[in-house]
């Protein structure tokens, strides 16, 4: 136990690991991910400077089971057990929240010596501090702050208009332009490599302080931002406008941005496809077509690990469950199933893992990206720019209906044609009464005949309602007209 980090392959290896009660922290990773990369430099010295502590490792996608057993839907992720059992977590590349949960469950390094793991001097030893550090200076991001001591915003913003100013074009953006993590990044790589412009980029998803000040500093509230001179032009949407209307190109060269005219980029773009071989993939032709075609199937199209009933991985149940929460049809593909499309696609969309997720034939993301999306509202957004209609289930048409008119009679026929003496009462009660009302025939839907009966709890028809709230049948109607507080019923 103890100076090193065990790599657990199995669900029950990870049982027996734990169960015997030592102090314990577990990190779900994955190879794709650099920030995973990072804090596993920083685990690997915490488990040298906690040796009573057993240090675990599980690769989150390669075992399902084990990650969803403790609901893993982001990497990096970690879980801290004592006496076998979970008593924190951590999501997320954060190395002082690291050294300092670790230090709680496992004890500072020397007995009865303060842990003060905010510092991650005395909680961690300088190993860590250094590679912390490094971490931080690799990604530009401050110096690690001591526990209790205010984030001074002025110096943020400094340090934000610096970014900014970098570089005359500036993206922030997730992910590298050799490597976005977003398919919104990857549009706007994509449009500035086709305007010809040198740019320099920010990775916000290495950087949480700037990702959150930046989107107070400039007041937009999502990425990729585009910069130009130090003024925000937008998002991708309005890069994508710009670059089609001829905007953008005339804004960099208002700005005095060099623009290269090389046919070389051209050539890059469109590739020549000898021998049936796409140049900018690799890809065969017949394979790239494939994948343009499964990729356009469907208005949204999900490729994941198993199928939606029963996914494979926690990141893929992920996003399964945003869509249906989000009330959105979609068809999905079981990559689990075809290796050709497993890994041409990974090429195809410059994407290295899955599940990913496709708008109209655009990538959108993997779990992580989606579930951001949907923390900020941009996926709703997102869905409303692509014509993309959620599906409405019966419960919510129902709702809707009741609630169409302030007073709202579903009866059998029509005002001016009933089909039953009770709808006919009523009618004839509110017309002299002079009361106003909407009115929905049940015999023309017998999914709402039926349905109105359970979601009211009220069998026959018709059924009068006001604001939303079921005033009741006939009977009652006549009751309250007889005693005449029909119309103020209807009129609090």
């Amino acid at each position: 136990m103890g100076g090193s980090v065990k790599e657990v392959r199995s669900k029950q290896e990870l049982d027996a690991a734990v169960g015997g009660g030592a102090p314990a922290a577990l990190h779900f990773w994955a190879p794709w991910c650099d920030a995973s990369k990072h804090m596993d430099q920083v685990f690997a010295h915490l488990s040298t400077d906690f040796p009573l502590a057993e240090f675990l490792r599980v690769e989150a996608e390669e075992q399902p089971e084990i990650s969803e057993a403790y609901a893993v839907s982001a990497v990096p992720y970690f879980v801290f057990f004592k006496d076998g059992k979970v008593v924190d977590t951590l999501e997320g590349a954060n190395p002082s929240s690291l050294a300092n949960k670790v230090a709680k469950v496992a004890g500072s390094i020397n007995p009865g010596a303060p842990a003060a793991p905010a510092s991650l001097g005395m909680a961690a030893g300088h190993a860590v501090l250094e590679t912390v550090q490094e971490f931080a200076r690799g990604n530009g991001s401050s110096p690690v702050q001591q526990q209790g001591e205010p984030v001074k915003i002025d110096a943020l913003e400094v340090r934000l208009q610096q970014l900014i100013d970098s570089h005359p074009v500036m993206l922030f953006m997730k992910g590298s332009a050799e490597a976005p993590k977003c398919g919104f990044s990857q549009k706007v790589v994509d449009i500035l490599k086709k305007e010809g412009v040198k740019f320099g980029t920010f990775d916000i998803l290495s950087d949480t302080e700037v990702r959150e000040g930046l989107k107070k500093f400039s007041n937009w509230p999502t990425f990729p931002q585009l910069y130009c001179k130090g003024e925000l032009l937008g998002g991708c949407d309005i890069a994508t406008a710009m670059h089609n209307s001829g905007d953008l190109k005339e804004v960099f060269r208002d700005h005095g941005i060099s623009i290269a005219t090389s046919d070389k980029a051209t050539n890059e773009e469109t590739g020549s496809g000898k021998a049936g071989i796409t140049e900018s993939t690799g890809l065969s032709s017949a394979l790239t077509s494939r994948l343009e075609s499964l990729t356009n199937s469907s208005p949204v199209m999900l490729f994941m690990k198993g199928k939606p009933d029963e996914p494979k991985c926690g990141f893929s149940r992920k996003v399964v469950e945003i869509l249906r929460q989000e009330k959105v049809e979609f068809e999905s593909f079981d990559i689990l199933s075809d290796d050709e499309v497993r890994q041409g696609l990974k090429v195809y969309a410059n994407w290295s893992s899955y599940p990913q997720l496709y708008i109209k034939g655009e990538l959108i993301g993997g779990s992580d990206i989606v579930l951001d999306m949907q923390k900020s509202g941009q996926f709703e957004k997102v869905l409303l720019e692509k014509g993309i209609v959620r599906k409405e289930n019966l419960e919510d048409r129902l709702r809707k209906l009741v609630s169409s008119s302030p007073v709202m009679l579903f009866m059998k026929g029509n005002p001016d044609a009933p089909r039953c003496g009770f709808s006919s009462k009523v009618v004839n009660a509110l017309k002299e009464e002079e009361i106003a009302f909407g009115s929905f025939d049940i015999l023309t839907d017998e999914e709402v005949r039926h349905g109105l009966k359970a979601f009211s709890n009220w069998p026959t028809f018709p059924q009068l309602y006001y604001k939303g709230e079921l005033i009741g049948g006939c009977d009652i109607v006549m009751d309250l007209k007889n005693g005449g507080e029909l119309k103020a019923t209807l009129s609090e």
